[in-house]
């Protein structure tokens, strides 16, 4: 018997996986991998089984074959690829009847439903965890006693404040906070009030758009102040992938229930006792029905004394919710967004939009010279995928100046300099020490601190915002050396600092509104017609660095005439790739106009509305 490997990428072989889970009774689910264990003789499939991360899937084995150990083969096969793929517990799908066989090969039962289980083997898993949880859990009901002793010993015998010390319930709630709103803030604080310690387990899973180090961090920060509410460490355990990846599908099929009720079971069996906790709080779900049913299945399952649900804070007569908060944020509504959240989740808030800024520029494609999905324009050092890792580690960094804008309305220029410095350490460290993004961190990162202050003090003025950006700017010193400032010098252009010097007038009066009047327009090139727009008018020092002034004033009326002569959609892409092939020709590449166009876009996000 050989083992062989199916891509479930490929269709052809999609299909004759399809066609033997269904043969076994089984469906196809999302896999990475998928081995085949093949009969030498006859070229028959006579098992398989996939894996998804660290989740052994659609394990099967075919009639007539079923009393041999093809299942240990197989298993045993998956078992060393994710141990090669550097999972060291590994957990598996399969249905009730198979427990025994598979505890045999020393899995051990996870939690169950009427049509499947969940089971691991490996080095730590639940019981890891578990363990974790009720160390803390057992820390804090130490701490709990010492204090009820020390009353004691201070005398206090009355009976009524015995009666009232008397220990209420302790509390959970299993959250995603993608990003922690509002909502979620009233949720912990009504919750708070009727147990005597409350536990939030953020969700682990890295399927959102904050990540999960972002959100705990915006958990921890969001409820500080509410003295017996305890952030803990989420993990596979807790409505992950591995658990419930319908969740993150946001799916209802016939296999809902079951991967609701395994998830459920793992809660009920591990981690309420670990945490000592009795009753499980969560908010009403009235838009979305995969929460909607996790909702009911809570009430039937864990019991109707061990939950409660707290109706879903409203505002302007509709419920507050993350995937509002998400939807503003995509369509550019800052100020939408910040009404919806904690004043501790609006640095997270304007930090993904700066990050989303660039990404957006990244993605405009055709550009002439510059790289995008297609080509990497004039440069030899650079590409899509160096260009996002940039994106990446910068992003972090954006939080990091919005928040110190946010804290205080005239920040330190020390403190903001020395984020900056360690935001492109980080980005050389991304890039292999090439310089991705070195412009588009100081005009964005002054940008996001100066907005930070805007959302701290709820004023969204352009003028305040250009105000801000110039007093900031002020405070930094003339570059020299760099290839911006020698082109900066021999032609006595302005540069990227005295652009922000003088708060971007250009970009308020000009770039900004053309490109806000292209997306009421709804034109599909809004960002390739304000790019053109930008390069007529920007003194693009990077193109003068590496070609000439001549070259650059070329750039600006090719820029012009693009937009004056070729209007038509038809001919307006075919117009830039020519363009693009010219300029790698030449070596031109308009930098400096790509940062600005990241930064409009940032911008655009302060006065759109709904």
């Amino acid at each position: 018997m050989n083992i062989l490997e199916l891509h479930p990428t490929i269709p052809r072989q999609r299909r004759q996986i399809e066609t033997f889970l269904q043969a076994n009774g089984l469906r196809y689910d999302d896999v990475d991998y998928y081995a085949a264990l093949v009969d030498e003789s006859s070229d028959e499939m006579i098992a398989g089984g996939g894996l998804k991360g660290c989740v052994i899937k659609c394990v099967a084995v075919a009639d007539g074959h079923k009393g041999e150990a093809v299942a240990n083969v197989i298993v045993s096969h998956l078992l060393a690829k994710a141990n090669e793929d550097g999972y060291q517990c590994v957990k598996l799908y399969t249905k009730p009847h198979n427990r025994q066989l598979f505890e045999s090969l020393s899995f051990r039962l996870i939690a169950e439903a009427p049509n499947a289980i969940l089971m691991e083997t490996g080095v730590g898993g639940i019981e890891r965890w578990s363990y974790e949880l009720r160390i803390k859990s057992d820390e804090l009901r130490i701490k709990s006693d010492e204090l009820r002793i020390t009353n004691d010993e201070l005398g206090v015998k009355n009976d009524e404040l015995r009666i009232k010390s008397v220990r209420k319930p302790i509390g959970a709630i299993v959250m995603n906070a993608n990003p922690f709103t509002l909502g979620h803030r009233f949720l912990v604080e009504q919750s708070s009030e009727l147990v005597e310690r409350l536990y939030v387990v953020v969700v682990r899973e890295d399927c959102s758009m904050f990540s999960y180090s972002e959100r705990k961090a915006m958990v921890i920060q969001g409820v500080r102040d509410i003295g017996n509410v305890v952030v803990v460490d989420g993990s596979d355990y807790a409505v992950s992938a591995a658990t419930f990846p319908t969740y993150f599908l946001k799916q209802i099929s016939d296999a809902t229930d079951t991967q609701i009720t395994l998830d459920l079971d793992i809660y009920r069996r591990r981690i309420a006792p670990a945490l000592g906790a009795t009753v499980r709080f969560f908010g009403s779900e009235p838009t979305d029905p995969l929460t909607r049913r996790y909702n009911e299945l809570m009430h039937q399952q864990l019991g109707e004394d061990h939950v409660h649900e707290i109706q879903r804070k409203q505002q302007d007569g509709s419920p507050i919710s993350a995937s509002l908060v998400r939807k503003a944020m995509l369509e550019g509504r800052l100020w939408d967004a910040i009404q919806m959240v904690p004043p501790t989740t609006i640095p997270y808030i304007i930090g993904h939009l700066a990050s989303m800024a660039l990404q957006a520029e990244l993605d405009t494609t055709p550009k002439p010279g510059l790289v995008d999905r297609n080509d990497n324009g004039a440069h030899r050092d650079m590409d899509y995928a160096l260009m996002h890792r940039s994106i990446q580690a910068l992003h972090p960094y954006f939080v990091r100046l919005a928040q110190i804008g946010f804290d205080n309305p005239q920040p330190r220029h020390d403190e903001i300099q020395q984020v900056g410095i360690e935001a492109e350490q980080a980005m050389f460290k991304a890039t292999g020490g090439v310089n991705t993004h070195k412009g588009a961190l100081f005009s964005i990162g002054l940008a996001a601190v100066a907005l930070g202050g805007m959302a701290c003090s709820n004023n969204a003025q352009l003028h305040s915002l250009s105000n801000s950006i110039a007093s900031l700017a002020s405070l930094f010193p003339d570059t020299s050396g760099t290839h911006g400032s020698k082109a900066k010098a021999n032609n006595k252009l302005k540069g990227a600092l005295d652009n922000a010097r003088e708060g971007y007038t250009q970009l308020f009066k000009a770039w900004l509104p053309f490109y806000l009047d292209r997306l009421a327009e709804g034109d599909r090139y809004a960002l390739h017609k304000t790019l053109l727009r930008i390069m007529c008018d920007l003194d693009d020092t990077n193109i003068v660095y590496r070609t000439s002034m001549e070259t650059m004033q070329e750039v600006q009326a090719e820029a012009r005439r693009m937009l004056e002569h070729i209007p038509e959609t038809t001919h307006f892409e075919a117009a830039l790739q020519a363009m693009n092939t010219d300029y790698i020709r030449r070596n031109i590449s308009p930098g400096g106009s790509a940062d600005m166009l990241s930064l409009v876009v940032f911008l655009s996000n302060v006065v759109r509305k709904q």
